[in-house]
């Protein structure tokens, strides 16, 4: 294959990945945009195993059916709940190839100029140590979300001094790297800094704030690739990894204002430890009102308007099929049901939506916070199933509360909200949510997908 049907399939690839992205950004066209991101892999792929500079050919093909492989039987087996666990492991392969690759670079530099080796050796430093920290920082966050390691965050003494510190040693390796024209100890140093401070930035970060983190390595493992594509002088590489960096980056800045989180404090990793102001404490603030499925039936056949609002119970108790029922039966009634999504509900952007698109929900009864939140006030019943900190008032209310200022849905405006829960346990912020104690709030314990089968049977 020729060097100009490479740079063509390239360009190729690189305007279906565009495509891709822009796909993903509706419900409705997000299928489209997966086929295309698949068609453009595969173009580059392909591309670059037979372009005129690829050796060892062989190999090559063994490792991608490797590859293929694992990945399809990771596909098939993972569920849904089991997905930000699943890419943030994905993150951290991406990071420790950008690892192997600056070191590889390192060790054979192939036909650098000598007025570009100093560019060279900058390329090859900065993405060993991007890549080593979304290597270490996406394997706690997996740790995390996998429940092999606590959710709550590290609280090392001085651990922003620590962090500023790590930047600041690394820059003087930086500075000793390429000024001694490429020292092997200064690299791997450096390699070892940035393995902790990744280790610490997402250690120090509260399980509340995971899909932000998620989010976050996002962003890091494209910028790990765009600097693997300089250091191999590939400019698809370059062009993906700058797509993927930066709608990561985009993604948690939306996320961090969903959230009332700072940006520069996620890249900090000083956020999710907001300490529990003193007064304040997590036991229960009253008694709550409890209610059986085949009340909560009776109350939805009554209503005009319901509202839905799901969250990452929801995912564990794979409900989503029940609640798609349920909403089918009571539109059919006449009744005007709709989805009401917080940005980080479960623990995965969009993570709620897909759940709901795979049961056939309707797209267009499935609103975001902002356009749906104004009508909680006009609502007769509000379903909260799974969710927890993203209907809690306390965040409204409570100036002393750890998640004061988070925009939340405003359910307790509804005439009558009935929540589904397992026990009274709270949720993953660790903070009492006041809203169960309200006077029109009514709660079903149990199983979500065992109770609303029933609230689905008696409908």
């Amino acid at each position: 294959m020729s060097q100009g049907i490479v740079t063509a399939a390239y360009i190729v690839a690189a305007v279906l990945f565009i495509l891709s992205l822009a796909g993903l950004s509706q419900q409705e066209s997000a299928k489209r945009g997966c086929y295309m991101g698949i068609a453009g892999m595969a173009i580059a792929l392909l591309a670059t195993a037979f372009s005129p500079d690829a050796h060892g050919l062989g190999w090559v093909i063994i490792a991608m059916v490797i590859g293929a492989a694992v990945g399809l039987q990771q596909a098939r087996k993972v569920e849904m709940t089991q997905m930000p666990e699943l890419i943030a492991m994905l993150h951290s392969f991406v990071g420790l190839a950008a690892v192997l690759v600056g070191f590889n670079s390192y060790i054979d530099p192939h036909d650098v100029d000598t007025d570009m080796f100093t560019i060279h050796l900058v390329e090859v430093f900065l993405g060993v140590f991007i890549g080593a920290v979304t290597f270490s920082g996406s394997l706690v966050a997996w740790a995390k979300l996998n429940g092999k390691m606590a959710s709550k965050p590290l609280q090392l003494p001085h651990r922003h001094l620590l962090n500023l510190g790590a930047l600041v040693l690394s820059f003087l390796l930086l500075l000793w790297f390429v000024g001694a024209g490429g020292s092997g100890f200064a690299l791997i140093v450096m390699t070892l800094i940035a393995l902790a401070f990744g280790y610490h930035l997402v250690a120090s970060i509260g399980g509340a704030d995971m899909p932000v983190v998620i989010s976050m390595l996002n962003s890091y493992s494209g910028w790990a690739a765009a600097a693997a594509g300089f250091m191999l002088n590939n400019d698809l590489l370059i062009v993906t990894g700058a797509l993927v960096g930066s709608s990561g980056a985009i993604l948690s800045y939306i996320m961090c204002q969903a959230m009332n989180r700072k940006f520069l404090a996620v890249i900090g990793g000083g956020f999710g430890s907001a300490p529990v102001a003193a007064g304040t404490d997590n036991t229960p603030a009253g008694e709550v009102q409890e209610v059986r499925p085949e009340q909560v039936a009776e109350t939805l056949k009554n209503a005009h308007s319901v509202i839905i609002t799901p969250g990452y119970g929801m995912a564990v108790a794979h409900a989503q099929n029940a609640v798609a029922s349920i909403t089918a039966k009571l539109r059919q009634e006449g009744v005007n049901v709709r989805f009401g999504i917080h940005p980080v509900a479960g623990r995965l952007p969009g993570h709620m939506n897909v759940l709901l698109a795979e049961a056939k929900v309707p797209y267009d009864i499935v609103l975001e916070m902002d356009e749906i939140n104004d009508d909680f006030s006009d609502t007769d019943v509000v379903l909260v199933i799974g969710a927890n900190d993203t209907v809690n008032p306390a965040a409204v209310t409570d100036p002393n509360s750890p998640i004061a200022g988070m925009p939340v849905l405003h359910v307790w405006e509804a005439k009558n909200v009935i929540v589904f829960k397992r026990s009274m346990q709270s949720g993953y912020a660790g903070v009492d949510n006041p809203l169960f104690y309200e006077e029109n709030v009514r709660m079903c314990f149990g199983d979500a997908k065992a109770t609303l089968d029933e609230v689905d049977k008696n409908i």
